[in-house]
């Protein structure tokens, strides 16, 4: 079947130029220096819900460059594109890989086909454009056709997903960058004060000593596991499923052609990209953004767990726990002078919560395929794509403007540590439960410490009470500080000096 040529034509409307673009439906007039065509044309007619376009999300539009480059040189190789039509194709996408081009996506995030749209953007603006590379005009599909070249041995089904999982790598990149800057920057604050002491709390209830050290230390351990479950993502993000086309059988696709996208992907990422094992399950399993959102949003918990015990442990500064400092950012109320709150904490607070509304997405989503298809790989990007970038924002608010200028009150700690009356398990083991029991009770009723107290009613001698309550001691029993552990060479565990 012959190609069918854009018909260019001249609109007096404003001036503006355009051309004829035709598909299934019919004809439909495209501005004449759009490299879009009538396929985006109507997308953005049909989606016009959160005019948030798909050029929000760069990591996308260049990822899907990367995955129509990797497949135009397969195509080449095997012979199904001429090539210097494949050489035009990958000069377009590498264009758009550097971030050109980028307002020629227009259409909204929030669009029904199951990525189609955006398929066919990328296709019509890598082919308008090569076109031009290649010395003709916008819209002369004889030479360059969105589908028949730009799209050859593919479908949505195979690319956006492909798209999508690299995007998600690009973006983990970052993540990672901050979610470790946060991780050092509490061992910092940790190293600063391996020998200052305060009380554990349990259920809000005073527990036993610690050092603010290890309290701080403990958000860092957080976040390093966070960043390993981030970098166990990627393998498993690089499984494609290319050459699969429309359901997983490979439909209008050369048998060979999947191997050899594959193998150039690899070759033009750097990533161990692989072929799904079973190209039917795969066009379906929305496992591993399933994965990606579950880490993300464990991130999310730590997060909220440090922004919520340094709101805590910053109350006060008279009715509060006052152990901590907070820096003060900005005045808290407009009616009580002098008053400041921990308006960086709650502002964390506020994008976790948002993360936890995109894991819900991404579940909902996830579980919403039909047989052969999932149609809902746009709104879980745009979910995930949008939720990472908060979250990295967000961590570097919290380094930036909370965790680098926290102080302590150590006088204050050092007192909840040694009037606590749970310092008295200490004392089980020379005493007995039921002695050390009656001390710690005194010590509460009558508002004195452990230590006044079991001074006068055992025979322990002074210097061995000493160094049973000493709450540094007590807090070190299993050889903890704050440090990172090294080995010989001074390298911490994760490689670090």
């Amino acid at each position: 079947m012959a190609r069918h040529a854009t018909k260019i034509t001249r609109k007096t409307h404003r001036d503006t130029a355009t051309r004829t673009e035709h598909d299934c439906i019919g004809t439909f007039e495209v501005p004449a220096k759009a490299y879009w065509g009538i396929h985006t044309a109507r997308a953005m007619e049909n989606f016009q819900v959160s005019n948030i376009p798909d050029s929000t999300h760069p990591q996308l539009i260049k990822a899907y460059a990367t995955i129509k480059k990797a497949c135009a040189t397969a195509n080449e190789e095997l012979g199904l594109i001429p090539g210097v039509q494949a050489g035009a194709i990958r000069q377009a996408c590498m264009e758009i890989e550097n971030g050109r081009w980028m307002d020629q996506f227009p259409v909204d995030v929030f669009q029904g086909g199951a990525g189609t749209s955006t398929n066919m953007n990328v296709n019509e603006v890598i082919a308008n454009r090569a076109l031009e590379l290649a010395g003709h005009k916008k819209g002369d599909y004889e030479f360059i056709h969105p589908n028949d070249d730009v799209n050859k041995s593919q479908s949505t089904n195979d690319t956006y997903p492909a798209a999508c999982r690299l995007a998600l790598i690009d973006v983990l990149g970052p993540l990672a960058q901050s979610t470790d800057k946060l991780a050092r920057a509490f061992h910092r604050l940790a190293d600063r004060h391996i020998n200052d002491v305060t009380v554990g709390r349990t259920q809000l209830q005073d527990a036993v000593p610690m050092t603010y050290g290890q309290e701080f230390h403990a958000f860092a351990s957080f976040l390093k596991s966070d960043i390993a479950a981030f970098e166990a993502l990627v393998p498993r993000l690089a499984v494609v499923n290319l050459g699969a086309t429309a359901i997983g059988t490979g439909i209008c696709a050369n048998p060979e052609f999947r191997a050899s996208a594959v193998r150039h992907l690899a070759q033009m990422t750097g990533l161990p990209i692989t072929a799904a094992p079973d190209p039917v399950a795969a066009v379906t399993d929305m496992s591993v953004y399933v994965a990606v959102s579950s880490a993300v949003k464990n991130l999310a918990i730590h997060l909220k767990k440090a922004a919520d015990d340094l709101r805590l442990l910053n109350s006060g500064p008279n009715a509060g726990f006052n152990d901590i400092n907070v820096p003060a950012r900005q005045a808290g109320s407009s009616i009580m002078p002098g008053k400041v709150n921990p308006v960086v904490p709650e502002c964390v607070n506020q994008c976790v919560f948002s993360i936890f509304g995109m894991d819900t997405t991404v579940q909902w989503a996830a579980a919403e395929g039909q047989l052969q298809l999932n149609a809902f790989d746009p709104v879980i990007i745009h979910a995930l794509l949008s939720g990472m970038e908060l979250i990295s924002r967000a961590m570097d608010v919290f380094r930036e403007e909370c965790v680098n200028g926290i102080t302590i009150n150590a006088e204050i700690g050092r007192h909840y540590a040694e009037s606590t009356p749970s310092i008295a398990a200490s004392l089980n083991e020379a005493l007995g439960y039921e002695d050390a029991m009656t001390i710690a009770k005194e010590a509460e009723e009558s508002g004195r410490t452990v230590r006044e107290v079991a001074g006068e009613r055992t025979r322990i001698p002074a210097a061995k009470l000493d160094e049973l309550l000493d709450p540094i001691a007590l807090s070190r029993r299993l050889g903890q500080t704050c440090r990172e552990r090294t080995d010989r060479s001074g390298r911490g565990r994760d490689g670090r000096r």
